[in-house]
């Protein structure tokens, strides 16, 4: 592994942990950081699946509690099986139509252009979303009923157009549909789980003949980085939603896509020829 492979493992995990549970687009971010830096191709495909599986580890370990106590209490505790069956409802809709659309989606939407109009348009909705009144139906998540997670399965599907982010689109779907913002962020986390490592297993077996044992050094380094980075967010993000709303990161996406948009429209940055 050299210097520069190292570099480019480094960054991108970094990217990955830190975006991956924010509202600001994982895989928006990682398109566009991987075209600044030359990390494109085959190897980048192989590569992102690898530390997306590093960002969910932390999430797993996070909500380990959690997660104990509802693989113990199905047999028996009904709060257990509703939020089991509740992850379902709301994964299923990713299930299908992601088996249907991933390939067209990742061909012709894939791109900078892209990414920063949903970053903008995404941004824009959030403010929206958060300026409104709350009419709070659901303090927790062992609250939700089956209705709340299908509508909020239905609006991750969304988060498919790169630059959406599918943390965003759960979170503030949630708080339209009446999650308080602790639930729908919550709610956003457990759902990350059988989507993200559906996702990569789905992508892995796909693509398992990118995986190459010369490129093991640069993916481990990759995973643990985006581990411990992913751990971070997640910490801070359920401190901030404590006492803040989710509008700082609205304009954030309002702000990072028109920079993006100004890059191209003034011809700084040739975005047309990036490769996701």
């Amino acid at each position: 592994m050299d210097f520069w492979s190292a570099f480019q493992a480094i960054i991108l995990g970094i990217v990955e942990g830190l975006t991956e549970f924010l509202p600001i687009s994982s895989t928006g971010h990682q398109i566009i950081v991987a075209d600044l830096i030359d990390f494109g191709g085959e190897r980048a495909m192989a590569f992102n699946i690898i530390i997306q599986l590093g960002a969910i580890l932390a999430v797993v370990w996070e909500f380990r509690r959690k997660i104990f106590d509802v693989v113990l209490g199905l047999p028996r505790q009904r709060e257990a099986q509703r939020f089991t069956v509740n992850l379902l409802i709301a994964f299923m809709p990713a299930v299908v139509l992601g088996v249907m659309f991933a390939d067209l989606i990742h061909e012709y939407l894939f791109n900078a252009i892209t990414v920063a109009a949903a970053l903008v348009v995404g941004g824009v909705i959030m403010l929206w979303a958060e300026r409104r009144e709350h009419r709070i139906e659901v303090d927790h998540v062992d609250e939700m009923r089956w209705s709340h997670a299908l509508k909020i399965g239905l609006v991750q599907c969304v988060a498919m157009i790169p630059g959406t982010s599918r943390s965003g689109s759960t979170i503030i779907g949630g708080l339209l549909f009446g999650l308080s913002r602790k639930a729908a962020t919550e709610f956003s986390f457990f759902l990350a789980m059988p989507t993200m490592v559906g996702a990569a297993v789905y992508s892995g077996y796909k693509y398992r003949e990118l995986f190459q044992p010369d490129d093991l050094p640069v993916f481990a380094l990759g995973f643990v980085v985006s581990f411990i980075f992913a751990m971070i967010a997640v910490r801070g993000l359920l401190k901030f939603i404590a006492n803040h709303s989710y509008a700082v990161f609205a304009w954030y996406r309002i702000v990072f896509g028109l920079l993006i948009l100004a890059t191209w429209v003034f011809g700084w940055i040739d975005w047309t020829t990036a490769q996701g």
